[in-house]
């Protein structure tokens, strides 16, 4: 089962947006070191809109070979066209991975069964087992709990990235789902209580740049140690709140570049972070007892 505290990485790029493997391996080090629990590659903090598909292929591959077993790897794998996703998650399926995770189909809007049949062609076509991940304020759909409760039962989809904030839906997703299957946070602000009521793990932005803090955060909260894990939580909310100053990842990656583990690359339609929310990152980063390498 699927828990505890997961990156979702940043995909470290040159200033002309070319990947830079020598610093993907810097990050794998340094979630290696912190204890993060795995690393979600290709997902949408890690700009996968703009790769292409040999790129996405090369990234994760690349990233499975630097982890060299020592952490687990999840791609991402999910796009808004079931055929694409089916071919991207085939091509990756060979590898060394924990998982496939597949983001509902954005920008098409989908009906529920049409989620339903989308997630089922791809569990149904690969050995790696899927993690739906649900994020509506992304992709202008929503996978209800009663459509999760349904693909739950499939044999090869064994969780959910839950990024609604919603955490009444948590009781509901746990009664519908069965034992077997991991509820994931995918909203750092929620995190800490979404696993002290019962939630697994997250996959979260913050564990880019405080990625001990996160580990403590969730061994606390999975523990079921509200004190301590409130504690924690804390001295990362301004991280949870101030990553999201512009879209995701811009902050993300320029908080990451201050501790110089990444240089500054980013592919448009993504831009650099305003100067004008410099300090705001910095001073969050500093809250969380995060120190630029500068």
């Amino acid at each position: 089962m699927l828990s505890g505290s997961m990156v979702a990485l940043v995909t470290p790029m040159d200033s002309d947006g070319a990947i830079h493997y020598p610093d993907l391996a810097r990050l794998v080090e340094y979630h290696v070191d912190a204890g993060t629990e795995a690393l979600v590659v290709g997902g949408t903090t890690g700009e996968s809109a703009t790769l292409n598909r040999d790129e996405h292929v090369e990234l994760i591959e690349r990233s499975c070979e630097i982890a060299g077993g020592r952490i687990a790897v999840i791609a991402g794998t999910g796009s808004n066209s079931t055929e694409q996703t089916l071919a991207l998650s085939r091509a990756v399926d060979a590898f060394p991975l924990a998982g496939l995770m597949v983001v509902t189909p954005y920008y098409n809007k989908p009906t529920q069964e049409g989620m339903y049949r989308h997630f089922s062609a791809v569990a149904d076509a690969v050995d790696h087992p899927l993690i739906l991940y649900n994020v509506p304020s992304r992709t202008g759909v929503d996978l209800k709990p009663a459509t999760v409760a349904r693909l739950a039962r499939h044999a090869n989809i064994s969780a959910i990235k839950e990024a609604t904030a919603e955490l009444d839906r948590l009781e509901t997703l746990r009664d519908g789902c069965g034992e077997r299957f991991s509820l994931l946070s995918g909203d750092d602000a929620t995190a800490a209580e979404f696993m002290l009521r019962g939630g697994h793990g997250v996959i979260s932005v913050t564990a880019n740049v405080a990625a001990t803090a996160m580990r403590r955060l969730c061994d606390a909260a999975r523990a079921g140690d509200r004190a301590k894990a409130e504690k924690i939580d804390a001295t990362l909310r301004a991280l949870h709140r101030d990553l999201f100053v512009e879209s995701n990842p811009i902050p993300v990656k320029w908080a990451v570049q201050q501790m110089g583990l990444i240089g500054p690359g980013i592919r448009l339609p993504l831009t650099p972070l305003s100067d004008e929310y410099h300090e705001t990152v910095l001073a969050a980063m500093a809250e969380a007892g995060v120190k630029p390498a500068r």
